[in-house]
Parts: C-alpha cells; structure tokens; sequence
C-alpha cells in the first residue's frame, strides 16, 4: 500500500490576531488617531455644554436655536432648521472622511489582506448584531413599542472612544490600536448601509438617479487629480441636494462621493509601483490629500456641532426612575454594554478557535475585552439613528438620548478601569514599538518583526 506524502514546501505564517501594522500604516495610523483623539475632546465638550444647557434656566433658547429655520420656503426640501442642518448637512462631512478612510483601508490599508481583514470584519459584525439582537429582545418582551430603533447600540463612535482611550492609556500598543480604528471603520461602511436601506422615508427615485449626475462629475474630476475647490464643492453640494431630496439620508452622498477619490498615487509612465508597495504608494494618493484637509474640518468642526445639537436633553421635572426603567432606555442601555463587548470579543475568540489563531505576542485577551467595552461608545451615529428612527424632539428621541448618553458613559468606564490595569506593560510595548537604534527614521519592530 502506497503512503501518501504531503505535498513539501513553506507553510503559510500562522494567523497572528491583534499583531502589528506595517510601517506606512502605523504613520497614517498616527495622524489619524491625534486628530480624532483632538476631535473627541471637542466632541465631549459639545455634549457637556448641550447638556448643561438644556437642563439650565435658559433651556428654551437652547431649544429655540435648534429650531430656527435659516431660510424657509427653500425649494428641494431645504427649509430645514439647524439642528438638522448639523444632523444632515455637516455630518456629510463626516460621512466624506469615512468614506475616504474606507475605499483606503480596502486598497491600500489593513483591509487590503484577507488574512488581516478577516478578524475586524468578523469582530464588526459581532458587535453588530448581537446589540441589534438584545434591542428586539428586550423591546419585544416588553411589548414591542419602540422596534424601529433596533439600530441605535450597533454603532461605535471613534472619537469619543479615542478621547476616553487618550486619557486612561495612551500607551496602547499599535496593533489594538490598528484593530479599534479597522474595526469603526468597517463598523461606519455596516451603519451606512443600514441607514441607507432601513432608514429611508419617501423614496423618490428620479432625484436621486439625477445625483449620479454631479457624482459622475466629481469623479471624472478627481480621477483625473483636478482638485479645483469651486469646481468639486459646488458638485459635492449638487449631489447632496439631490440625494436629500430623494429620499435617502443626505449623508450617504458623502460617503459616495469619498468613494470615487482615487487611492494609490499617480506615478510617471515607466514607474515601478510595485517596488514601493500598496501601502506606501497610496500615501501620496488624493485621498489621503482630501482626508488629511478633511478630517480636522470632520473632527473639529461638524461633529462637535452636531453633538451640541444632538446630545442636549432636559431632564428636569423628570421620573428619573420611570426613565431608567423604560424598556427601550435598557435595550439601547445593554446592547451598548454588553451586545458590543460580548459580540466582538465572541466573534474574535471563535475566530481564533476555529482558525488555530494566536494572539501577538505581548497582547492578552484582557486587552481585547477592554478594546470590545470602549467600542461600545456609541455617539455620533447612534444619535443620528435615533433620529431618524423616531424624529428630532419626540419623547423616543429624547429616551435615546439619554440611554445612548448612559450606554457609553458605563462602557467608557469598564473599559477604563479594564485598561487601566495594564498601563505599564503597555508603556514597555510602546517603547519598544519606539525604539530606532539605528537611526534610520524606522522603528526596529518595523524592520524585524522578531524583535531582533
């Protein structure tokens, strides 16, 4: 009987889970966390001042405001007043950076590797489903009031999550680093497509096969590197008029039109791209030129603003009690808490069990419970959900936002106190990620991943 040998040959790596980025991304990496961590000050900011004002003596002006119309009997349905103008208008920004952030991660960033996209994928869909699930499980047993806003707790907001992170540990090794931003950002591409699909009142096809218009255009014009701001701004705004009319939330034109920016740089005929690598060559692209012009306007500007809007919501004269006891307070409450922390760190331990993977070395599964715990800060799109869920003003909304106010304070706290705990051996890998004996501008871990 012939014995069958395997086949000889170098067997692949073994899946490393939470491991380091490569150099080029752990430099974007950079920039992108100090903007956002900055970004999640003034975000925090904004919500503090819009609860104090709210629940102070001149509580009606700060109502008034976000009712003011600036310009009614606006054609296109743009008699809207400002608090949805900062909802429908300044988060297109927002929505602009993410998909800017997308189409990079996909084509030049983590996303890129099957073998490295697999886990923040896994871990996003995780921390998404299982919140939607808690929502419709609590809210249903209670009778079912309330189930359009099952996907209030499936979001993460990173800059409120950075913020908390910049001030409990800020020596959070690269790689749980890289696996928080991967996964809110595939985590934004999951809550883009439920708002587009889910939240949309009154469709109205033809405005929106008119936005393809401008948004061809814009394309055209970028993948051609024009980047005439009174050309492409006036497109931008052409695309989210027609889509708002449609129907389909505003902020989903921003995200189309990051979409069309091309990634990897234009190279002279006869240039060897594949000698620098994806990574590198898409440094130089118009996305990251547009991100890198973009994301300080996004973090600095159209969140926090929207957040002054959003997050103010009086509670005096309220049954504080009755409030905290209401069945969808608790279901937004519990799928922030434990559905998010619960369904990323379950989906990366059944990944890991399933593929034979390994944690990288230094990195434990306490590290990754206290990653899942702050992603259940869920701000910003949580808001905007809410929102669109059951109207800006209505007692829902006002139930939403203290619940989603409640939900990510408590997650921010357990993760605190979880990464808290390993502060000083997350300084010693951070020196280490640090170090450049040679002098060459690269830190050594980049070089020799053994540490050599």
């Amino acid at each position: 009987m012939t014995r069958h040998t395997p086949p000889s040959g170098p067997r692949p790596p073994k899946l490393r889970l939470l491991s380091r980025s490569s150099w080029p991304e752990a430099r974007h990496l950079a920039d992108v966390l100090r903007t956002e961590t900055v970004g999640g000050a003034l975000l925090l900011s904004g919500a503090v001042i819009a609860l104090i004002w709210a629940n102070s003596p001149w509580s009606d002006s700060y109502n008034r405001l976000g009712h003011v119309v600036p310009w009614p009997g606006a054609p296109w349905h743009l008699d809207l007043d400002v608090a949805t103008w900062a909802a429908d208008g300044l988060l297109a920004i927002f929505f602009f950076v993410v998909g800017l952030e997308l189409k990079r991660e996909f084509i030049a960033g983590e996303l890129r590797d099957p073998r490295r996209a697999v886990l923040p994928v896994a871990a996003a869909l995780g921390g998404m489903l299982l919140p939607a699930l808690i929502y419709l499980a609590v809210v249903l047993s209670a009778g079912g009031d309330g189930l359009r806003g099952w996907a209030i707790p499936t979001a993460t907001d990173i800059a409120f999550a950075l913020a908390v992170l910049a001030v409990v540990s800020s020596h959070l090794p690269q790689g749980l680093r890289a696996f928080l931003l991967t996964l809110a950002v595939v985590d934004d591409l999951f809550a883009i497509t439920i708002i587009a699909i889910f939240y949309t009142a009154d469709f109205h096809p033809l405005p929106l096969l008119a936005a393809l218009a401008p948004i061809g255009l814009f394309a055209v014009l970028v993948q051609r590197g024009r980047t005439w701001w009174w050309a492409l701004i006036p497109l931008a705004v052409a695309a989210w008029t027609l889509v708002h009319a449609s129907g389909v939330h505003a902020t989903v034109a921003g995200v189309l039109l990051g979409f069309t920016v091309p990634v990897l740089a234009r190279r002279p005929a006869g240039g060897d791209q594949a000698a620098t690598g994806d990574a590198e060559a898409g440094e130089g692209g118009l996305a990251a030129q547009l991100e890198h012009r973009w994301r300080p306007v996004s973090a600095g500007l159209a969140v926090p603003i929207f957040a002054l809007f959003a997050a103010g919501v009086t509670l005096r004269g309220t049954d504080l009690g009755a409030l905290l006891s209401d069945p969808m307070v608790i279901a937004i409450v519990a799928g922030l808490v434990f559905g998010k922390s619960v369904g990323i760190f379950g989906s990366t331990y059944l990944l890991a069990r399933f593929t034979r993977a390994e944690l990288d070395e230094g990195v434990t599964w306490t590290d990754l419970l206290g990653i899942a715990l702050l992603a259940g800060v869920g701000f910003t799109v949580s808001l905007l959900i809410g929102d669109l869920a059951f109207g800006s003003g209505s007692t829902a909304d006002d139930r939403v936002k203290v619940a989603v106010l409640l939900g990510s304070v408590i997650s921010a706290g357990l993760a605190a106190a979880v990464l808290t705990r390993r502060n000083a051996a997350y300084r010693r890998m951070a020196d280490r990620e640090r170090l450049d004996a040679d002098g060459d501008g690269v830190p050594d871990v980049y070089q020799h991943p053994d540490g050599r």
